[in-house]
């Protein structure tokens, strides 16, 4: 018995040593995605002129507005970058000055622009807009934030074509014609201008301005 019983636990305890060497074993794969702002960051370029995607700063809370200040900041993974001497380093300083991003000047963002406002109108439009900081720019708060602009885009009406139908075919109506108008160009073709009359107003408003392309588009 005692014989039989110790074959049986050596049976077992080599089925049990079979079953775990033969178990695969898995191993938990390691991401190899790289971060998407990985891409708008220079390789072994100077620390300080990275774009502002690619590091993270801490807050100069004893900065004035509208002042120089120098912030404290390190790269952000998978970033690297050197200083003066070609070191590679992770810990830099900035300079900037000391404002929102929604305060900083127009040539220093982009906005969506909108087809769906009227340009020529009395009070003139508005429309919402998305603006975002262009990449060389440093700033404090959010780099994506909406912003009330004026209505300005363009259908491609020229004003200088628009005045010469006005004072040459405006007898016509070509000039109403040529802003997309064709009510107005169709009752100064009947009515051969006004009499003249309306043809000369026409040439007044479109010399100022105040008549533009039906759309409600600029001038280009």
């Amino acid at each position: 018995m005692t014989t039989k019983h110790s074959q049986t636990q050596s049976t077992l305890a080599k089925s049990l040593t079979s079953t775990s060497t033969n178990t695969p074993y898995f191993k938990a794969a390691e991401s190899t995605e790289m971060p998407s702002y990985v891409t708008k960051c220079p390789s072994n370029g100077l620390c300080s002129r990275l774009p502002p995607d690619c590091m993270t700063c801490n807050t100069n809370f004893s900065c004035i507005y509208g002042k120089p200040a120098t912030f404290d900041c390190k790269v952000k993974p998978h970033v690297h970058c050197v200083d003066q001497n070609n070191n590679e380093q992770e810990n830099f300083t900035i300079n900037m000055t000391c404002q929102f991003c929604w305060q900083l000047a127009t040539t220093d963002y982009v906005c969506t622009n909108s087809t769906n406002c009227m340009t020529v109108s009395c009070p003139r439009q508005r429309y919402n807009a998305t603006c975002t900081v262009r990449d060389h720019i440093h700033c404090l708060g959010n780099r994506v934030f909406p912003k009330m602009l004026y209505c300005n885009w363009t259908g491609g009406y020229k004003w200088s074509t628009a005045l010469a139908l006005s004072i040459t075919l405006g007898g016509f109506g070509a000039d109403r014609f040529y802003l997309g108008q064709w009510r107005e160009g169709l009752g100064k073709l009947f009515s051969f201008g006004g009499l003249g009359i309306w043809t000369l107003i026409d040439v007044l408003l479109i010399g100022v301005g105040y008549v533009g392309p039906a759309d409600g588009s600029l001038y280009i």
